[in-house]
């Protein structure tokens, strides 16, 4: 499995047929996944399909119906729209089924790459990447002299500049909410000290260690720089600080850069400072300070298969080379044969070149990620050591992995 070299695949054009395959389908299609606009255009071309319905479910909510729907039999949704955070649920219910045979039947438009093999077996197709990285106003560094930053060091002393000369209070902006989004920034930190999640071929937790710790001193020197209610703001919150001109230096996603300063009332020195770079190190390390991402589609296990059959044409359709056009190319770092990257991907592609790792994909992560969510905001807020809090994690991570059989 190639995934460290997922988003690179979308930055080498290759020659591609430019005629239009039709998409006739003879059995049902029923798509779940999230509703950002990369998706929902997904889902728009698989419904271009004629022969039998297509329908789509795109909702925030997505995780919490996409088992449940492909547990029956036949499951109510053929098509699952994942993450490699969010497979690993389908897999642990055995809800999925290998591509494989489909692939070498009606996958020759696809490239090596966009094939998540887990396993030995193809058990989603990629269509798009993701990462966290720099974003900064080119104009307030500028100002104080300095280069945009390589890594969380320079921010620290760049936000100390600007904070000491005036400019702004609260330079540093970062999706620190109490939850999901406060174990990701942990998880980017953690890998960038050299921290690896569990011991070595097990379940065991290894974050209580000197990477952990080292990782939660920075977040929390960064914090010192933000808004005081930085544990309430997730990326929307984060964005908007930006925009507003209150933020001259954040981590964020790449998915989130093409659309920035774009949306209306972005003042003018905001809309021109602003500019995007590769994701930083910190501690003197190598990998980047982040993870990783792609999305891709998966097939359904309850399901005949003629619909197994109709689900993959619709979805390999979906993501066909002539979906991409002025419109639907910014909306993401495609893997698709024919994509340009624009001004907007090069903070992704960074990501991919300087080796960074891929969000882990195992059975247990999303035990550990809940854990670190729940516990990181007490030594945040300055109640507790970061030793305390990381045993806090390993203990509420241990209780749920025995629960689950893990340990």
């Amino acid at each position: 499995m190639f995934l460290k070299k997922l988003a690179l695949a979308g930055a080498v054009s290759l020659l591609a047929s430019s005629a239009a395959f039709a998409c006739e389908i003879g059995a049902r299609v029923s798509i779940v996944g999230n509703e950002f606009p990369a998706i929902q255009t997904v889902g728009a071309n698989a419904q271009e399909c004629s022969g039998a319905e297509v329908t789509t479910n795109l909702t925030a909510d997505h995780q919490k119906i996409n088992v449940p729907g492909m547990q029956g039999n036949p499951a109510e949704y053929t098509s699952a729209i994942i993450a490699n955070s969010s497979i690993v649920a389908l897999m642990n219910e055995d809800v999925i089924q290998p591509l494989d045979d489909l692939v070498a039947k009606h996958g020759q438009h696809l490239k090596k790459n966009q094939l998540i093999t887990i396993g030995g077996k193809v058990m989603a197709v990629a269509f798009m990447a993701n990462a966290q990285h720099l974003v900064y106003r080119a104009d307030v560094l500028e100002q104080i002299g300095v280069e945009p930053p390589k890594t969380y060091e320079d921010m620290l002393a760049a936000a100390k500049m600007i904070r000491e000369k005036g400019i702004k209070q609260n330079p540093v902006g970062g999706a620190y909410k109490a939850g999901w989004n406060l174990a990701q920034e942990f998880n980017n930190m953690f890998l960038g000290y050299g921290g690896s999640h569990f011991k070595a071929g097990s379940a065991e937790p290894n974050v209580n260690s000197e990477a952990g710790a080292n990782a939660l001193n920075m977040m929390k020197a960064l914090s010192e720089y933000m808004n005081p209610d930085f544990l309430t703001h997730d990326s929307n919150a984060t964005n908007a600080e930006f925009r507003a001109g209150n933020v001259a230096l954040m981590n964020m996603w790449g998915s989130r850069a093409a659309t920035l300063v774009t949306v209306d009332g972005v003042p003018e020195e905001v809309r021109n400072g602003y500019a995007i770079a590769g994701p930083m190190t910190v501690g003197g390390g190598s990998i980047p300070a982040s993870t990783l991402w792609w999305d891709g589609w998966t097939v359904a296990k309850n399901v005949s298969d003629a619909e197994a059959e109709a689900t993959f044409i619709a979805m390999t359709h979906a993501i066909r080379p002539e979906m991409l056009n002025a419109e639907t190319s910014p909306l993401a770092v495609w893997l698709i044969d024919g994509y340009k990257p624009t001004d907007a991907a090069q903070g992704v592609f960074a990501a991919a070149n300087a080796g960074t790792i891929p969000y882990p994909m195992l059975p247990y992560q999303g035990l550990l990620h809940t854990a670190l969510g729940a516990e990181l905001a007490d030594f945040m807020q300055g109640k507790e050591s970061a030793e305390q809090a990381l045993s806090d994690v390993e203990a509420a991570y241990i209780a749920a992995a025995k629960e689950k059989g893990y340990l």
